[in-house]
């Protein structure tokens, strides 16, 4: 227990350390263009595929279950709440976990067993600010980014599985889906996922910075980095989202 509790204050401190550096000069904005390219764009294609067929499932399965009541009307509504409040930032963050969490363990990993963050050091570098803080900025840019992406083209396959069975057209099932959804549902669902990128990022760095025991320990570090990632996101959504319902009154209704 003791030995958890201090490995979780050095993650902590670690974490910490990270933010108080972020707007510590040099500020490193073409590391941090390059870390938004890897991080974002390149999840670009998993993300709105995923997006897309989870929203065309989640489609299929609420008219099977709201047709019972003839009340297949709610479906694009109810698809856009479920979507924009829960679903979508979720799903982007555990999968931004496994994608981006397991390169950016396995990447600080080898660059550490192969010394070069000491060549790094070596040379004047400021290893820390130049690899960590970079890759916190990003995910912290990316993640939001990402979760938009991950709502829109759920709702667009919410849509496609809605036109083969019912003929629904565009503008209506965009005016059912968008007609219940307001500002209080967006901003707070999509802003914890600024907390979820620093959370990937830092637990992922930390991983690899420190990791020890050559091509093996490079392996633990990606492997550890999604597992961690994936199961400290899900618990502090359940924070986050206790925290919204009380701040954000409208949220919870």
């Amino acid at each position: 227990m003791i030995s958890a509790l201090s490995w979780f204050g050095d993650l902590a401190r670690f974490g910490g350390r990270g933010l108080w550096r972020v707007f510590q000069r040099p500020f490193e904005l073409e590391e941090i263009g390059r870390q938004i390219y890897e991080v974002g764009y390149r999840s670009l294609p998993l993300i709105a595929a995923a997006g897309f067929a989870i929203g065309a499932v989640m489609s299929m399965h609420t008219r099977a279950s709201l047709q019972r009541f003839g009340a297949e009307a709610l479906i694009p509504m109810g698809l856009g709440l479920a979507l924009i409040k829960e679903t979508g930032p979720l799903v982007t963050a555990l999968l931004f976990s496994g994608r981006v969490g397991a390169g950016i363990g396995a990447e600080l990993g080898a660059m550490r067993v192969t010394e070069q963050i000491d060549a790094l050091e070596s040379l004047a570098v400021d290893s820390f600010k130049h690899l960590v803080v970079t890759r916190m900025v990003a995910c912290m840019i990316a993640l939001p980014l990402l979760t938009t992406v991950m709502n829109f083209t759920g709702i667009i396959g919410g849509y496609v599985a809605e036109k083969v069975i019912s003929g629904i057209s565009f503008n209506l099932y965009f005016t059912r889906a968008l007609s219940a959804i307001d500002f209080e549902d967006y901003i707070p669902a999509t802003a914890k996922t600024i907390l979820f990128g620093f959370m990937i990022a830092t637990i992922s760095s930390y991983l690899g910075y420190f990791s020890r025991g050559g091509t093996a320990g490079v392996g633990q570090a990606s492997t550890r980095s999604v597992v961690l990632s994936s199961i400290l996101v899900i618990l502090a959504n359940v924070i986050v989202v206790k925290a919204i319902f009380f701040f954000f009154p409208g949220a919870a209704q």
